[in-house]
């Protein structure tokens, strides 16, 4: 499926898979969702199990690694919300902002533009503040956080406030004058009751599981579409807020959006197919409960990873290294156990590090010699990989 966007105004033709399956918000009895408990549960004690082993996994870390790690996630989900409506954010911009805000970076750097500091906003005010009520005024302040010149592109909308224009708000893929439409918003003057009803059930926090009220919640908000834009990165902002109610700081490693971004397809899809028919959203709930799984199965890995360069580094803690050296050292570490396709060789320290191609041989070898890499090939084919059982060629 192509991007999704949101329109108002004309009113193209609808897609064949929606043409027979009514609106959910037009049931007689929305906003009454249902789900079956027991294939829910099933999924949530697997998701739960990843989560628990991730706090565990975290509690092996000290402040600088954990702090190191949500530092980076936070940069990550920031850049895949943006990306999964198709913004594309300077990731360098985004880590410079939130290491200022976490404290891991100099207070100098480049300038954030306007727009990326207020999506980094919406994001730390809803894991810091988690606990606070969802409100109006709240959920608006983040959608004009977003927007600070009042303009989406080249186009002027409503900030702080929901829409009011009278043209039908639709969730579109395609050209422009052959758009699918695959989703209809209620109505813009239906939004203050809206938006009390999805207010007043989630402040009362009634669903026996924080997850469900996740999906539920995320569900809601994106059938309601209250704002002109902004909605997409607002209703995961609201996955956020309920996963730190869960997890404090500790779920800002949970990287949602980004693996909502590598299903994005399966994302729109199980979207657009709970929002049309009954109100059973069984299927959307079991499904988005996996993905909070797999994204923790996933965050564990990272502190997997963390665990192993905070171990690499005690273990050649006395080894006398070059910058050079720390610096080639640290990016196969960064790479993970498969991530630096091919290995080291001479010509990729000599362009990494700046360094001669003698000096780079004589560095390489001398890792080598001490334990630190391990020589694979020969000739111009040799290639270096850290002697870390598992990583590189064993």
């Amino acid at each position: 499926m192509s991007r999704l966007r949101a329109i108002f105004g004309s009113s193209p033709v609808f897609s064949t898979a929606m043409d027979n399956r009514p609106l959910i918000w037009q049931e007689p009895d929305w906003p009454e969702f249902r789900y079956d408990a027991t294939l829910v549960a099933a999924e949530i004690a697997r998701a739960r199990r990843a989560q628990g082993v991730v706090e565990g996994k975290l509690a092996a870390l000290g402040f600088a690694q954990r702090t190191t790690l949500a530092a980076e996630a936070w940069s990550q989900e920031a850049v895949a919300t943006a990306a999964i409506e198709g913004e594309r954010l300077d990731l360098l911009a985004v880590r410079s902002s939130v290491a200022r805000r976490l404290g891991v970076g100099s207070e100098k750097g480049s300038n954030v533009p306007r727009h990326i500091d207020g999506l980094l906003d919406i994001m730390d005010d809803a894991v810091r503040n988690a606990t606070d009520a969802l409100s109006h005024a709240r959920l608006q302040g983040w959608q004009a956080a977003m927007f600070p010149t009042g303009f989406s592109g080249m186009s002027r909308i409503v900030v702080g406030a929901y829409r009011e224009h009278a043209e039908p708000m639709q969730i579109v893929s395609g050209r422009i004058g052959g758009e699918k439409v695959h989703f209809e918003a209620p109505p813009s003057s239906h939004m203050a009751a809206e938006m009390d009803a999805l207010l007043a059930w989630f402040n009362a926090r009634t669903e026996p599981d924080t997850l469900v009220q996740a999906a539920i919640a995320h569900l809601w908000f994106e059938t309601i579409h209250p704002f002109e834009d902004g909605n997409g990165r607002v209703g995961r902002a609201i996955i956020d807020l309920i996963l730190a109610r869960d997890s404090g700081e500790t779920s800002r490693l949970m990287r949602i959006s980004q693996r909502l971004l590598e299903r994005r397809d399966d994302y729109y899809s199980e979207l657009e197919r709970a929002q049309h028919g009954a109100l059973d959203v069984t299927q959307w709930v079991v499904w988005f409960v996996t993905q909070v799984r797999i994204a923790c199965e996933e965050a564990s890995v990272a502190i997997d990873e963390s665990l192993e360069k905070a171990r690499f580094w005690q273990a050649h803690r006395e080894k006398e290294l070059s910058p050079r050296q720390r610096k080639m050292l640290n990016v196969l570490l960064d790479a993970g156990p498969d991530g630096f396709e091919g290995g080291m060789s001479t010509r990729k320290y000599e362009s990494l590090t700046g360094a001669s191609r003698a000096t780079s041989s004589r560095d390489l070898t001398e890792l080598e010699d001490k334990g630190i890499l391990l020589r694979a090939g020969s000739g111009r084919s040799t290639r270096y990989y850290l002697a870390i059982p598992g990583w590189g060629t064993q």
